[in-house]
């Protein structure tokens, strides 16, 4: 079974849970529920800045952070990084004692603590050899609405996942205007319960 990046390198989806045999997106009420959560969160995390880049300059000069492209961890304790920070990333996980935390909640919060310490790899020391696929063939589907409380505190809209570019694109919001019309119909839309999260992780080995 063949695996896909969508929107960030690091989590990997099993094409047969995001396609059909005719190469077709899956209605999301048909995926498993950890897929369904992990693309939801995808949306959420796509064009956040890199952890590291975060924590050297702070949310008073994000426009000095790199946009994080790889994702590591569970949704929700999961570390974003660049292409520059990532092997600090990975030798915290491999030989300084990152490994220890996986799937755990102190995930995140681990890596934050070394790094901020100054901690970094050493000069030369080697991220993860990303395999790339050829996306180009593949549809369009259209994101859930995530649910803010559940997935964190960054600015969530509605958006839309281009599965041949693996790029995710905000997409005009079908819902009412803010006057509250067309309540009814907002109430019919699911709702992804994303209590008790427990997914899949891939972690770098």
């Amino acid at each position: 079974m063949s695996k896909v990046s969508i929107g960030l390198r690091g989590w990997r989806f099993d094409e047969d849970e995001v396609f059909t045999e005719d190469g077709d997106v899956r209605p999301f009420d048909e995926m498993r529920e950890d897929t369904r959560r992990r693309l939801v969160r995808v949306g959420v995390l796509y064009g956040s800045p890199c952890d590291a880049c975060w924590l050297i300059h702070g949310d008073e000069n994000l426009e000095a952070c790199n946009e994080a492209t790889v994702v590591y961890g569970e949704a929700l304790s999961e570390v974003t990084l660049c292409d520059e920070h990532e092997p600090d990333f990975m030798y915290w996980f491999r030989e300084a004692g990152g490994i220890e935390h996986a799937e755990t909640e102190r995930f995140e919060d681990a890596f934050h603590e070394w790094f901020a310490s100054g901690e970094r790899a050493p000069d030369g020391y080697g991220g993860v050899e990303h395999v790339d696929t050829d996306p180009r063939a593949l549809p369009e589907t259209e994101m859930p609405d995530p649910d803010d409380e559940d997935l964190g505190t960054r600015e969530v809209v509605e958006r839309r996942i281009d599965l041949r570019t693996g790029e995710i694109e905000e997409a005009p919001d079908p819902r009412p205007d803010a006057d509250g019309a067309d309540a009814d119909d907002a109430d019919d839309e699911d709702d992804l319960d994303l209590d008790d999260l427990d997914l899949d992780a891939d972690y770098p080995s």
